[in-house]
């Protein structure tokens, strides 16, 4: 809705009322018909405004029965109560909403992000704490041959550990469908993090990431984290 167009709209009809009013002599019903018809030419915008803003005020507009124009003036002055306000009803009576406190991140990401972050260097946070998830993901697995990518791939997939390439298994029986969607969620999302995030941070010069995309960046790898260190390693049966 444009507010300053609507605002501007109520005033000028509370203005051409108040002359209209004025133009009333004692002992007369009606005022200056050049200002009535004025009234009534305005009066479906007026409408259509107060009916954006509250039902109730357009259905209480009627410039025919004796001071409609008073009672006309009073629902437009509620409307422009609600214009002013409306701002502030938008930033202060939405819902509570749970926060997200980023030094409860996994601290192979926060820590490593959190120098960087108070620097305001957002896209240099989310490139450290990618990097340090993968060299802990390299470390737990003794791997440090292929890219992070191709890594968790190979690190989650369902097939058997194979020589050289064990594999990250949560806990829980791997019978049900429950644990094969996890273990097969956990592989594209790890893998999707690195390419998406890291990849991105890495080579592009002018991520333009706000604060809110960047801590969403940062608790996407913290799950990835969690995942790695709560899972067990699965080496190939000699």
């Amino acid at each position: 809705m444009d507010r300053d167009w609507m605002r501007q709209r109520l005033e000028a009809f509370d203005n051409l009322a108040l002359q209209y009013e004025r133009s009333v002599a004692p002992g007369d019903f009606l005022g200056d018909p050049k200002l009535r018809e004025q009234l009534h030419r305005a009066e479906p915008t007026l409408r259509k405004i107060l009916q954006l803003l509250d039902p109730q005020l357009a259905e209480r507009i009627n410039l025919d029965q004796i001071a409609g124009e008073d009672m006309a003036r009073n629902e437009i002055h509620r409307g422009l109560g609600i214009l002013a306000d409306m701002d502030e009803w938008a930033t202060r009576l939405v819902p509570e909403a749970p926060a997200l406190p980023a030094d409860q991140f996994h601290p192979w990401v926060w820590e490593p992000a959190a120098p960087l972050w108070a620097a305001e260097a957002r896209q240099d946070a989310v490139l450290a704490a990618a990097r340090t998830v993968n060299r802990r993901l390299q470390q737990k697995l003794g791997r440090h041959d292929i890219g992070e990518t191709d890594l968790c791939l190979q690190t989650f997939d369902m097939k058997d550990p194979a020589p050289g390439k064990p594999r990250l298994r949560f806990e829980g029986d791997r019978n049900t469908p429950t644990w094969r969607a996890r273990q097969d969620g956990a592989k594209y999302l790890a893998a999707g993090a690195f390419l998406a995030l890291r990849n991105v941070a890495a080579h592009e010069d002018a991520v333009t990431w706000t604060e809110q995309e960047a801590l969403e960046h940062l608790a996407t790898l913290s799950v990835v984290a969690r995942w790695i260190d709560q899972c067990t390693v699965e080496p190939a049966t000699s």
